[in-house]
């Protein structure tokens, strides 16, 4: 059996970028042959990638995209199994890629951007490669594209976790920059009562009543109650009902700081990655001890 040195298995990792002991393994089951080693890699990484596919991906970025001029812009989030790989450079540079595709191709939806030709071959040619490179899956989740009525801009905030693209209408880039912010930190559901869902505010005044009937309240007070609790509602999921977080007098809303400025919201999109997605929780030390106690057969 031929002997594989640390040379050959640095050659063959600069040559294919795979992990350093898959390159040694393929190396052992190439007999130190390098060209056979690179066969055995491709085969590998590629069925890497099939098994990696299965796995939950709920860590990842927000990428965002703005046109020099501020009038058309996008965000994407795309996410992936493990926060350490959400910081790889390959995996960022793919992030940004794709935001970019989406501005000026404006695809219809997850599938039409993955067919879109990227680095030599299609986005999803190119995901693919990088799952087969890391060993970790990887899936573009969402993305929105925004054609500005007025000026856009946006956030980025805890490592990429959290991003916001907001249409502002006059007032100036700090204003626009200040609303983006906003946003990131109070997470409202809509821009005003017109986006919140009627079952929510029916089951919001539902809850009202009851807790009202249960505390002893007249039978003819519990309606005025029930709105009272909804407004509060609405105040605190629209944008344009909060309370402005770098307000001074700790009072004055969205809608007013933008009345003050001249200006408006036309829309926002906010993400938050893995939102929604169940993440596996793994009990750590029980899955060692039963590798342990398989490895002994017992």
């Amino acid at each position: 059996m031929a002997e594989i040195t640390a040379s050959m298995v640095k050659e063959l990792r600069e040559k294919t970028d795979a992990p350093m002991m898959e390159c040694k393994k393929a190396l052992a089951e190439a007999g130190g042959d390098m060209a056979k080693a690179e066969e055995v890699l491709r085969v590998k990484l590629g069925s890497k990638a099939s098994k990696a596919a299965g796995r939950v991906a709920a860590e990842g970025v927000v990428a965002i995209h703005i046109s020099a001029d501020g009038k058309l812009g996008s965000m994407l989030e795309i996410n992936s199994e493990t926060d350490f790989v959400a910081k790889n450079d390959d995996f960022l540079k793919l992030a940004a890629d794709c935001a970019a595709l989406v501005a000026a191709q404006n695809p219809a939806d997850v599938a039409a951007l993955s067919a879109l030709p990227l680095s030599g071959g299609t986005v999803e040619s190119t995901r693919t490669a990088l799952v087969g490179k890391i060993g970790e899956n990887m899936s573009l989740r969402r993305f929105v594209r925004v054609a500005a009525k007025g000026q856009l801009a946006s956030y980025i905030h805890s490592g990429s976790k959290i991003g916001v693209l907001v249409d502002v209408v006059g007032g100036d880039e700090a204003l626009a920059k200040d609303i983006a912010m906003h946003i990131a930190a109070s997470k409202p559901k809509s821009l005003d009562a017109t986006g919140v869902p009627a079952e929510l505010l029916e089951t919001e005044r539902r809850i009202a009543i009851e807790k009202a009937r249960e505390s002893g309240k007249p039978e003819a007070m519990l309606e005025k109650i029930a709105e009272g609790t909804v407004q509060k509602y609405l105040r605190d999921v629209t944008l344009l009902g909060q309370v402005f977080v770098k307000a001074e007098d700790g009072k004055q809303t969205i809608e007013q700081l933008l009345k003050a400025k001249g200006a408006s919201v036309a829309s926002f999109a906010l993400y938050m990655v893995g939102e929604g997605i169940e993440k596996k929780v793994t009990d750590f030390a029980a899955e060692v001890a039963a590798q342990a106690a398989a490895a002994s057969g017992k």
